[in-house]
């Protein structure tokens, strides 16, 4: 399989990296970037070949990965318009919908959506994805290969559903990093050294969510596990509910997915 990357950024890098450690050949493997130094970056780590424009190598492929910023990409494909073949084509990124991708590719239909989110810089990403109808098993099979090359998936039959997507995995590592924050806050202010209250934040973190992923039980019940009557666990919890922590996190996802459809209406303009 042939896979030509446009845009050589962050993401771009995480999936070449994850498909070379999958299997993926190196000769397989395009980008096309125009900035000098990220084609002999990538050249220099992966020995894919780059070029700073779409050409007639780039477009003998099997797969087109758009890999380039939302406000960039009607830009970055106009050179693809008209020249299509049969290529899978799948975009990465946020907030784009299907139809205006199509719509700039000239009505080209053989698309999927993804939303990676950060984690997949070190293989342990989650993907939402969702296919236009024109998409095949073969197809669908050949995205969850390259996007499962850097973490899970999960397939979207909607793609309103994508705003979510983005709102609760795509945004959600922010989330998480912003309760470490405060985890460390708190534990500086209770004496313990910068580096301390890190580490006590972080392996938390880590070690609650490995436990989630391990077990078959609610998440609730875990709490609940933790949370003895009349104990320390109990105190701060009561705390949090005093501070409608719960209905704060839900209106900000919320908010979250409808500035996702806000950004798709506005990116999606003509």
């Amino acid at each position: 399989m042939k896979v030509t990357f446009i845009g050589g950024g962050n993401m771009a890098v995480a999936l070449i990296g994850g498909m070379k450690k999958k299997g993926f050949s190196a000769a397989g493997i395009q980008v096309v970037e125009p900035t000098e130094t990220s084609r002999e970056r990538l050249t220099a780590a992966f020995g894919v070949r780059c070029a700073p424009a779409v050409d007639a190598s780039a477009l003998a492929c099997e797969v087109l990965v758009l890999a380039v910023k939302p406000q960039q990409m009607r830009e970055a494909i106009a050179p693809l318009a008209g020249k299509l073949g049969s290529q899978l084509i799948i975009s990465i990124a946020a907030g784009l919908r299907l139809p205006d991708i199509s719509r700039w590719l000239g009505g080209y239909r053989k698309l999927v959506r993804t939303m990676p989110n950060t984690p997949a810089l070190i293989g342990a990403g989650l993907t939402g994805l969702c296919a236009d109808a024109s998409v095949d098993t073969d197809g669908r099979a050949t995205v969850e290969r390259i996007l499962g090359a850097v973490g899970r998936t999960v397939w979207i039959a909607d793609e309103a559903q994508m705003d979510a997507i983005t709102a609760v995995s795509g945004s959600g590592p922010a989330y998480v990093f912003y309760f470490m924050e405060a985890l460390t806050t708190a534990a500086e202010n209770l004496g313990f050294a910068a580096d301390t209250a890190r580490l006590l934040a972080v392996e938390t973190f880590l070690g609650a969510a490995r436990l989630a992923e391990s077990s078959a039980d609610p998440v609730a019940l875990l709490r609940e596990r933790v949370t003895s009557k009349g104990g320390t666990t109990e105190a701060a919890l009561k705390s949090f509910d005093a501070d409608h922590l719960r209905a704060a996190i839900e209106r900000g996802v919320q908010a979250a997915a409808a500035r996702g459809r806000e950004l798709g209406e506005l990116m999606g303009k003509d």
